[in-house]
């Protein structure tokens, strides 16, 4: 298993009474409000378990289908490489792993700057970074290729992710048929869909519409994911102001009763299926209408979103690591660091979106090298400090004694390598009078290009792909 982030420190933005308040108007939300619900078959399973649809098409649900749901959720979750090694375990120690886009709708150039549309080539180059950076554990394919047909750019990204990354992949798609035809071909590589299921390399990431929508798109996708056993992400988008309320405790409260819709779902059709508690609880800017990446409210309430899900005892499904920035500039690197520090001290697990820029437009290769030594260093810091015999070694301070110094100590020579010792930033005794790190970043990015081979697909299953490959293009 690649290394996972322990974090011995924590962060709490709502204490217990606080997410049973939110919890109950959640409750309150999905029992009395209602929730619009499309899909035939979803649909008619929430209303065979209790809920009931009123005349103008609000379906009510009782809380006792949230209970039964959060009884049967697995509170661990096993995600494997593309070979079947264990590569993220989610459990009570509460790790947390890093990931990144394997495509968007535009790139930050890492060689010229530049910002361009992102074509179907950018795949393999994002994959193969990702699969070098030791602290990014898997890679977001959605599907954005402005070279490729849109109604198959789903299928040909995931089929591009997939030859060119050995990690975890997470996964969403256009629409329901490109989710059927991903699982087959996840399948084909994983050596069949009985293994897939016990060794599950890809989750897949699908949304309600806020506030309070949950239409045919959804609820199926939500549906096939959960007969089939794939790990699934029901992720919420709400912006304050926008598609919630102007208020935190009400956006918290509404999103997490949007996710709860998903979690009921999934439950009735499998129960026991995996599921992961997703959240992105934003503001809408009213100066200039985005729904910010970067806005302290932002991460904040995600860290208080993990809180619910720490409540719960599942999963969730974090963002850090990006920007409401174009290019990679002092706004980039400030809000990005923010973020994975909010990150590393929430409860949050697994936590995507890292490089992704410009109000998720774009991605920079660059800023996700910076990220992953940006998260080294953070692994330092939520380490903690443990404090024992060895640690406080008296008989180390006794032996130095008054005015003495520990440098040729033995002690130094056995722990010194202990501290973090950053690759790209700079700790020389006389620095340059410019950056250092643009150059150091693009040397990496390069050097990895020309010198990090992903392992390859087995022959047989290349050879399956290429028929994929044929059948859309």
């Amino acid at each position: 298993m690649g290394p996972s982030i322990k974090r011995n420190l924590s962060l709490t933005i709502l204490d217990q009474e606080k997410v049973e308040q939110i919890h109950e108007a959640s409750l309150y939300l999905m029992e009395n409000v209602g929730m619009k619900i499309g899909g035939t078959r979803a649909l008619k399973l929430l209303q065979d378990n209790g809920a009931e649809t009123t005349s103008d098409g609000l379906t009510r649900i009782p809380r006792g289908l949230v209970e039964k749901a959060l009884k049967s959720v697995p509170k661990e979750l096993l995600l494997y490489t593309r070979d079947g090694e264990l590569s993220m375990k989610i459990d009570q120690d509460n790790p947390v792993y890093f990931g990144t886009h394997a495509d968007q709708l535009e790139i930050v150039d890492p060689l010229s700057g530049s910002v361009r549309k992102f074509l179907r080539k950018d795949t393999a180059m994002m994959c193969k970074i990702a699969d070098f950076l030791p602290n990014i554990h898997f890679v977001l394919s959605v599907g954005m290729s402005a070279d490729v047909r849109p109604e198959v750019q789903s299928q040909i990204t995931f089929l591009e992710t997939v030859t060119n990354f050995s990690k975890t992949i997470n996964f969403s798609t256009n629409d329901i048929e490109s989710l059927k035809d991903i699982i087959e071909i996840a399948a084909i590589v994983a050596g069949g869909l009985q293994r897939l299921q016990e060794k599950p390399f890809i989750s897949y990431l699908c949304d309600p519409i806020p506030p309070l929508a949950h239409p045919q798109e959804s609820t199926e996708k939500l549906y096939i994911s959960a007969e089939n056993r794939i790990p699934v992400v029901y992720m919420p988008y709400c912006m304050m102001g926008g598609t919630s309320p102007m208020s935190f405790a009400a956006t918290l409260a509404q999103c997490n009763a949007d996710m709860l819709i998903g979690l009921v779902i999934t439950q009735l059709v499998c129960e026991g299926a995996p599921f992961i508690y997703g959240s992105m609880p934003s503001v809408f800017d009213m100066r200039t209408t985005i729904g910010s990446y970067g806005a302290p409210e932002f991460h904040l309430l995600v860290a208080a979103s993990s809180d619910l899900a720490g409540y719960y005892g599942i999963p969730f499904f974090g963002t850090a690591g990006c920007t409401d920035a174009k290019v990679l500039d002092e706004q980039a690197v400030t809000e990005t660091t923010m973020e994975l520090f909010s990150a590393m001290l929430s409860k949050a697990h697994i936590v995507h979106d890292v490089g992704i820029m410009d109000h998720c437009n774009s991605v920079s290769p660059e800023l996700v090298v910076l990220a992953d030594e940006i998260i080294e260093g953070l692994k330092h810091y939520t380490q903690g400090v443990e404090v024992n015999g060895e640690e406080l070694a008296l008989d180390v301070i006794k032996e130095a004694g008054p005015g003495g110094h520990y440098l040729t100590n033995i002690h130094t020579l056995r722990n010194f390598r202990k501290v973090w010792y950053p690759d790209l930033f700079s700790r020389n005794m006389q620095n340059s009078n410019e950056s250092q790190v643009k150059g150091r970043v693009k040397d990496k990015i390069i050097n990895i290009m020309d010198n990090h081979q992903v392992p390859q697909l087995d022959r047989v299953i290349l050879m399956e792909l290429k028929k994929w490959y044929a059948k859309f293009e």
